[in-house]
């Protein structure tokens, strides 16, 4: 098997071994559903009382609370995947076995959880968002290229979500425990993605940083995609940003990686 064969291998295995968890599948899409039904109704109301805040229409701002309730286990908005068990596979030392693989340690991880977030997109993405296509009038595009540039821009921000946590995870060769920077790192997913209010609410400088930010990537700017906000160059604009988020901290983690993998050698496995 080819080096593009086995990570393929990888993301199928992940995705499969995901698929075998249908009772909290199942949970995640009931509370996703509900979550998502609490966050809709709050939004009508701030929206009945300020109309196009942020930029959307009220069908805009329900289909943003309805993707994001799609895409919460497909992107961790709210962690989880496979950074846990890499920082435990720290603590416990059994990273030097997964080091002397024949595969590259952060292509590994990557190529699973693709295929976590894969699944996750199909098994707990869909129920969501038919459940708010049937409650709510939403701004769903009828043109299936959106919908083809909506999941490119998921794929990009599943791999930003990664890189992100893929950082978290090697900050256990350094920290005695992950659980502070793991907390950091979910709070930071939650504000920053735009999982609580589109980013564009946020005023001034302040909503011109956050828009700037990596989390922007994992949900701003798919619900935007599919919103039909970036058309025509500014689609190629909106990946290029994500694309540009998930190679910078890629090439950090690689980084960060080498460093502890020397740290793993001179502290003798």
């Amino acid at each position: 098997m080819g080096t593009s064969g086995l990570y393929r291998a990888v993301s199928l295995s992940s995705f499969k071994r995901y698929a075998t968890y249908r009772a909290a599948t199942a949970a995640g899409v009931f509370t996703n559903t509900v979550f998502g039904f609490i966050l809709a109704y709050t939004f009508v109301a701030l929206w009945d009382e300020r109309p196009g805040l942020g930029g959307y229409d009220q069908a805009q701002a329900l289909t943003f609370v309805w993707v994001g309730q799609g895409l919460i286990g497909a992107v961790a908005l709210l962690g989880g995947g496979f950074h846990e068990e890499l920082q435990e596979r720290i603590r416990t030392g059994d990273i030097a076995i997964d080091l002397y693989r024949p595969a590259d340690l952060q292509l590994w991880w990557l190529a699973s959880d693709l295929g976590r977030g894969a699944f996750q997109l199909l098994g707990r993405g869909i129920g969501p968002m038919v459940a708010g296509a049937l409650a709510f009038e939403l701004a769903l595009p009828a043109n299936p290229l959106t919908w083809l540039w909506f999941l490119v821009a998921v794929v990009l921000g599943i791999t930003v979500s990664f890189a992100l946590r893929y950082l978290a995870a090697l900050a256990a060769f350094w920290l005695l425990d992950g659980s502070g920077i793991n907390m950091v790192s979910t709070i930071s997913s939650i504000f920053f993605s735009g999982m609580l209010l589109p980013l564009t609410v946020f005023p001034g400088a302040f909503g011109e940083v956050v828009r700037w930010l990596p989390w922007a990537a994992m949900l701003q700017v798919p619900a935007d995609v599919l919103l039909g906000r970036h058309a025509g160059v500014g689609v190629v604009g909106a990946f290029a940003f994500s694309a540009a988020w998930a190679l910078v901290l890629l090439l950090l983690g690689r980084a960060l990686q080498a460093a502890a993998t020397r740290r793993v050698v001179a502290q003798g496995g």
